[in-house]
């Protein structure tokens, strides 16, 4: 069955599912990146998320292979540009991943301006449908809620790069050609009304069209208060992690603990972000058990039943 599309902005229609790239160059080989990518497009699956700072666990030595590998897979295929949308994102302030412009140490309009350019050269195109802050730049020191947490620490609130310099730069790339909308992502309310308003009052700015956070049966922070936001004001979801980086599947709590290669076991220790998002020992996480148990008696396979549970939202 044919994935169905949809308008995510006007000339910008997608498929109603789109296939993360996250693990290419990483846990995927490219081999098995250029299968992933051929099942998914075959299916009607047109629309490709990926990132400058990808694969993960990041390293110096992969950063950009994702980006890399789908613009081989698109040449190798002699795919048409325009059967494709390809999103992508430009890494905000982590003070850890110095091999990315230093850090990067903020998201600056130069920064902005650089990762433009260096994830086109990696795609080897000439312009991206849309273009993702991936974090907030206030998230360097003050703690700003991310990747399905749900407090913030006004105590370390500090000086960060303002919006407007932001939206400047990504309007820019904008009229240039480079890319042609614009998006948020692990964004908290406030942050997408604050670009919102300053689109708003100045037409050389572009309006942000979609938001991607975090969205599962395990992480439902999107639907207090970004849900009225993005009902109201028109702005889409891209729900990621659906299936809460697998544990959903049900596979972590076999007998056997899951296979070897599951992302959680395969780099046991090295993908911090990821183990304190899911860390398998939370209490939380006896949900997915629950979950799986009722599931189990179904004729409708596990997993499509958490993808159907995103595609029921009209905001996604």
């Amino acid at each position: 069955m044919s994935v169905p599309l949809f308008n995510l902005a006007p000339n910008l229609t997608v498929s109603r599912l789109c296939l993360g790239t996250m693990t290419f160059g990483e846990q995927n080989s490219l081999p098995q990146s250029l299968r992933l990518l051929d099942q998914a497009f075959d299916a009607g699956i047109n629309f490709f998320d990926s990132a400058e700072m990808y694969p993960v666990p990041q390293r110096a030595e992969t950063q950009g292979k994702s980006e890399e590998y789908f613009g081989q897979w698109v040449r190798k295929r002699k795919i048409s540009r325009d059967r494709v949308v390809i999103a992508t994102k430009v890494a905000g302030p982590s003070g850890q991943m110095s091999w990315i412009r230093d850090g990067p140490k903020c998201l600056d309009a130069k920064n902005i301006t650089e990762a433009v350019d260096g994830s086109l050269k990696r795609l080897q195109m000439d312009h991206i449908d849309l273009y993702q802050i991936h974090w907030p730049d206030r998230c360097v020191s003050s703690y700003v809620p991310m990747f399905g947490e749900t407090e913030y620490d006004p105590v370390r609130q500090f000086s960060s790069v303002p919006i407007e310099e932001q939206l400047d730069a990504l309007g820019r790339a904008v009229d240039a050609g480079k890319i042609r909308y614009i998006g948020l992502s692990n964004e908290t309310p406030y942050g997408v009304m604050k670009f919102l308003h300053f689109a708003e009052n100045n037409v050389h700015y572009p309006k942000i069209i979609s938001v991607q956070n975090s969205y599962s049966l395990l992480c439902r922070t999107f639907d207090s208060g970004m849900a009225e936001c993005c009902h109201h004001e028109r702005i889409y979801v891209l729900g990621y992690s659906p299936l809460a980086m697998g544990i959903l599947s049900g596979k972590y709590f076999a007998s056997d603990g899951a296979p070897s290669d599951a992302r959680l076991n395969l780099f046991k220790g090295r993908y911090s972000e990821g183990e304190s998002r899911y860390s398998l020992a939370r209490n939380t996480l006896k949900l997915a058990t629950m979950v799986n148990k009722i599931l189990s008696t179904l004729v409708l396979q596990k997993n499509m039943v958490f993808i159907l549970y995103h595609l029921q939202s009209p905001l996604f």
